[in-house]
Formats: C-alpha cells, structure tokens, sequence
C-alpha cells in the first residue's frame, strides 16, 4: 500500500484532514460527520466510512477522472492510520445515520 500525505489545519482535528496522493496530485477531503457539517460538491467521489461510533465521509477535491479504486485506497489507509480498523466503507450515506 502506498503511502500519503495528511494536511490538517490548526482549526481541524485529525479525523478532518485531507490526503494527498503525490504521484497522482489527488486529493481527498476527510469530514467527521458528528463534529463538522458535510455539503457534497457537485462533480466530486464520495464515499462514507463506519466505524464503531465513528462516521467519517470523504471527498475528492478537483477529481479529474482518477480511478476509483486509488480513492478507495487512499481512505483504507487513512482509516488505519487513524487507528479504525474495523472501518467498513459505503459508496452512500448509511441510513441509520441519515
């Protein structure tokens, strides 16, 4: 698995960053969907991510046709790093949290 960057500014907690693929120039905005308000973007992937308590979605930003697959990587990743192993991701919202 690759490895990637994390970009998190002082007014966002860690499960509010963006990822950055190097090689690809992708990058992929994290939103903690208890603590921040989550507005799609029209033209962009999203994917949401359960774990436990935890419901996290991410966003591609500037998403110019890169493969789905690197996206999903790039959240795998992400979610390990941030410890959630038992993370599961779903390509819509899931309803109990709707």
């Amino acid at each position: 698995m690759s490895n990637y960057l994390i970009s998190i500014s002082k007014n966002e907690t860690l499960s509010d960053g963006i990822i950055h693929d190097p090689k690809s120039k992708l990058k992929v905005k994290a939103f903690d969907l208890l603590r921040a308000r989550f507005k799609p973007s029209k033209g962009e992937v999203r994917f949401f991510v359960t774990a436990g308590d935890e419901t996290l979605a991410f966003e591609t930003q500037g998403y110019n046709k890169h493969r789905q697959l690197l996206v999903l990587q790039m959240i795998s990743w992400y979610c390990i790093y941030l410890g959630l192993i038992e993370a599961q991701i779903h390509s819509s919202l899931p309803v109990h949290f709707s």
